[in-house]
């Protein structure tokens, strides 16, 4: 068919190709550089370059206007090619990726503990087929310890790209055959949609803004409007000159001026996003930005900078991984340095034989090989997450030691458990008691419940087991990242409700059962500190001081009023003060330190426990003596004579870094056992 779409026009040439007659622009690849630049010094840690994210969202305006004015030219020469666009994307995505794919799996292979390497076999897999920003949505937030360790996280922008460009081309076509004047309308209608969408749900789950397409598309849509010329560029070269600098500032105000606590995307993207389109739009030759732009060493680093981004950040997180700490300034910066040079090399050596019009492997080559490619990742990855992260490539006893990560109870996972996803145990579900028991089972009368967060799960088995010992039985009620407090305000945004919609149906369920005791359990010092440990996890550091910030005021305000609910109706309450945290996810830093040959006392020292525990055990301290409520403590089974264990019987006592195992829950069963058999039979006796 015969599609049209009106050229760009010839202010606005770009990278050249063969149907197109486009010039090559040497500002554009120092534009990538300025992108480029700040990303990678952002994820290396070096300071001042705080919000170098956004270096991601100028690539996705130059990337728009890229391929707008490629496709739009071959249609308007009446030679547009969905095959050969794929090509070009071909050529262009998968050497460099499959190489780096390649690299990362060898790695993580060897490095990375079996839950690691599980998590890493999916983002592999979900990488060869261009979601991983569906994968890592689901799994986590941007910038969540959990993102600082995997390796492919930063592949998410290349799944919205791609994803992009199996819709646009389509649609540039069908708008050329059937609405050519309505171009740029559309473009801008779509522009609007999504910028609007985006700038909603950033207030109201910022992980779907940041990873997902249809909150992304805006920007690559801003890029593409600049492609069809809507505002003819200004002819004098001081207008120009001034826009292309007035870009370059405003890619730097959000380099310098934002940072992880800048809520983003939304309208905050707007500004590098403004910026990178000021500097393509002004096509500016001749001032002194553009003249930066041009620089050998700008347009140097922009030629590579799609292998410098895929490589650099395998690169930090391996080396994280081997150090096993967070670098120092030093190996940040020798780091980004190091992979400059892997980048240049890869550019050369990998990228440039796939690309243009001499490169000697052909069109159907190069798709069968990419397909070989996608088959071998997805089976590669299928296999390794199939199995576990072949925990067989480990010691027989460092086997063991790990097992301990997968040690926990029904208590702690669905249907017993109402995790974050909303699985688990409904309102609907509590008000009817359909809660798991614990105990033993069959009696309609519950004597006790155990209510709080997932700290609840983990200590459950303890309170399971002392009740299946003394003959009675009760009720869990736990959910993630929920307190037992009812109409407490929580961070981050949404937790309130939902945690305040399962926390009243809950006190409903004691109210309407007369349930005479309550055992409250929860990651106490992260409500009253509004934050857990620094670097938590794989990474963490005790030498980082805790977070102290006394943030306790909702929370012993709403604790103070259910406490006074429950003793109203004569419901006693029992605190559970919660366990020290750990830091470390102890079985991996248990195993790596085994492997090392190095010791296994990684719990953090007894200083650092004890300055993180004070404000929350004299919060229930205070209020067990208002209410004369008792307390269980199980701090000192864990910590004595100023050291804390991680380690008992040659095993861990955590399964991560806060949550303690089954096996270690069970023997400590003798805590509860004075609360479930004095007054015995008044709580078997209890009636709803």
């Amino acid at each position: 068919m015969n599609l049209v779409l009106r050229r760009p026009s010839a202010q606005a040439p770009v990278h050249g190709h063969r149907s197109g007659g486009l010039t090559y622009r040497a500002d554009i690849d120092g534009l990538r550089a300025l992108a480029i630049i700040p990303v990678v010094l952002y994820h290396a840690g070096i300071p001042g370059f705080g919000g170098g994210f956004v270096g991601v969202d100028v690539f996705f305006v130059i990337s728009g206007f890229l391929m707008a004015s490629l496709i739009s030219a071959e249609i308007a020469c009446g030679d547009f090619s969905l095959v050969r666009f794929y090509e070009r994307r071909v050529r262009r995505i998968f050497p460099a990726l499959s190489a780096i794919l390649a690299a990362s799996s060898v790695a993580a292979w060897f490095l990375l503990m079996p839950a690691e390497l599980e998590f890493f076999a999916r983002s592999l897999k979900a990488t060869a087929l261009f979601t991983s920003n569906i994968k890592f949505e689901e799994e986590s937030g941007y910038f969540d310890i959990g993102a600082q360790m995997k390796p492919l996280v930063h592949t998410w922008s290349l799944a919205v790209e791609e994803q992009f460009y199996i819709l646009f081309p389509l649609l540039l076509a069908t708008i050329s055959r059937f609405a050519q004047r309505l171009t740029v309308p559309i473009l801008i209608g779509l522009l609007t949609a999504s910028f609007a969408a985006s700038a909603w749900v950033v207030f109201h789950s910022p992980v779907e803004a940041f990873y997902l397409l249809q909150f992304r598309a805006w920007e690559l849509l801003f890029g593409a409007l600049l492609a069809f010329n809507a505002i003819p560029v200004p002819q004098r070269p001081i207008i120009r000159a001034s826009l292309a600098a007035g870009g370059i500032l405003l890619i730097a105000v959000t380099v310098f001026g934002f940072s992880e606590r800048t809520l983003f995307p939304g309208p905050a993207a707007l500004l590098p996003c403004l910026g990178a389109a000021l500097v393509i739009y002004a096509h500016d030759e001749q001032g002194p930005a553009s003249r930066c732009l041009r620089s050998r060493p700008m347009v140097f680093v922009g030629l590579i900078s799609y292998s410098l981004y895929l490589w650099h950040w395998p690169i930090i997180v391996f080396s994280r991984v081997m150090a096993g700490r967070e670098l120092s300034l030093f190996h940040g910066g020798l780091i980004a340095l190091v992979s400059l040079i892997i980048a240049a090399v890869s550019w050369r050596f990998v990228e440039q034989p796939f690309r243009g019009s001499g490169s000697l492997v052909r069109r159907r080559p190069l798709f069968a090989g990419a397909v070989v490619m996608m088959i071998a990742v997805v089976g590669l990855g299928n296999y390794v997450a199939h199995h576990g992260g072949v925990p067989s490539r480990l010691p027989a006893d460092v086997q063991k030691v790990y097992a301990a990560t997968y040690d926990e109870s029904r208590f702690s996972v669905p249907p017993c458990f109402a995790d974050s996803d909303t699985t688990g145990p409904t309102r609907a579900d509590i008000h009817a008691g359909k809660l798991c028991p614990l105990g033993v089972e069959g009696s309609n009368n519950p004597a006790f419940l155990v209510w709080g967060d997932s700290h609840s799960g983990a200590m459950a088995p303890a309170i399971d087991a002392a009740a299946m010992q003394t003959g009675i039985a009760g009720l869990f009620a736990g959910h993630s990242s929920c307190p037992p407090l009812p109409d407490v305000q929580l961070t981050p945004r949404g937790d309130t409700k939902r945690c305040g919609d399962f926390n009243r149906a809950v006190r409903d369920l004691i109210t309407s059962r007369h349930i005479p005791l309550v055992f409250l359990v929860a990651y106490w010092p992260k409500y009253v500190h509004d934050a857990e440990l620094p670097n938590e996890g794989v990474y963490f550091d005790p030498a980082v001081p805790a977070a102290l910030e006394d943030r306790s005021a909702s929370v012993a305000e709403t604790l103070d009023d259910l406490m006074a609910d429950l003793t109203r109706q004569g419901t006693k309450v029992v605190l559970v003060m919660d366990v020290p945290e750990m830091g470390h996810y102890m079985p991996e830093a248990i195993s790596k330190a085994m492997m090392a040959g190095a010791s296994t006392d990684v719990a953090p020292p007894w200083d650092y426990v004890e300055k993180r525990q004070a404000l929350s055990r004299a919060i229930l301290t205070s209020l067990a003596a208002k209410y004369h409520a008792a307390i269980v403590d199980p701090l000192p089974t864990i910590c004595s004579n100023g050291h804390c264990n991680a380690v008992r019987d040659g095993l861990p006592i955590y399964k991560d870094a806060d949550h303690i195992t089954a096996a270690t829950a069970r023997g400590l069963s003798y805590l509860y056992s004075p609360f479930l058999t004095r007054d015995r039979s008044s709580l078997a006796t209890a009636r709803p």
